[in-house]
């Protein structure tokens, strides 16, 4: 078994890599659909949802109105609102359900992925792709991430939701201080 240290710098070499590849333009695209929306909904399965639910805390913490979809005070979507979605393999079939209704309704429709070519990108008005090995292509022969399955693109979405929402505060006029005061004090 490789030694801890080893393992720590080829995995944190791997998600370096695949942050420093996403595209600047399609998240400034996002921003400014983030900005726009009146409501924003957010959607992921698995751990790739774990990675959705702490975006959303994050964009409640900007002011933003911010929801998960399934929690009981999620409101409807529609014209003016956004939902944004991951669907890191680029299928989900729940994932593909929630972008049609969200769609019919008149929302638009952003999703992260590392698959631009899959079902639910080729859906959505805004992609962002996280260039990541998930768990569409962790066996195959050029599988090259030490992290087991998807955990290279679960911790991109870490580390790009992070990024994001510096620049969300920059843009909204936000600072550390008017995130804090929205952090809740029931814990």
């Amino acid at each position: 078994m490789a030694p801890w240290q080893s393992l720590a710098e080829q995995g944190v070499a791997e998600l370096r890599a695949a942050v420093l590849a996403v595209d600047d333009g399609a998240v400034e695209s996002l921003i400014d659909a983030i900005v726009a929306a009146n409501r924003i909904a957010l959607h992921g399965v698995g751990r790739e949802g774990l990675m959705m639910r702490a975006l959303a805390m994050r964009l409640f913490h900007l002011g933003l109105q911010a929801h998960v979809v399934g929690d009981m005070t999620t409101p409807p979507l529609g014209k003016g609102d956004l939902l944004l979605v991951s669907a890191g393999p680029g299928h989900f079939g729940t994932v593909a359900a929630l972008v049609e209704t969200a769609s019919a309704a008149g929302a638009l429709t952003a999703c992260f992925t590392a698959q631009p070519g899959g079902a639910v990108p080729k859906a959505c008005e805004l992609v962002v792709l996280l260039p990541a090995q998930t768990m569409a292509d962790d066996q195959q022969p050029a599988a090259a991430s030490v992290l087991p399955m998807g955990s290279l693109y679960e911790g991109v979405q870490f580390i790009a939701f992070e990024l994001l929402v510096l620049r969300l505060r920059d843009r909204l006029g936000e600072t550390a201080e008017t995130m804090r005061a929205r952090h809740t004090n029931l814990e």
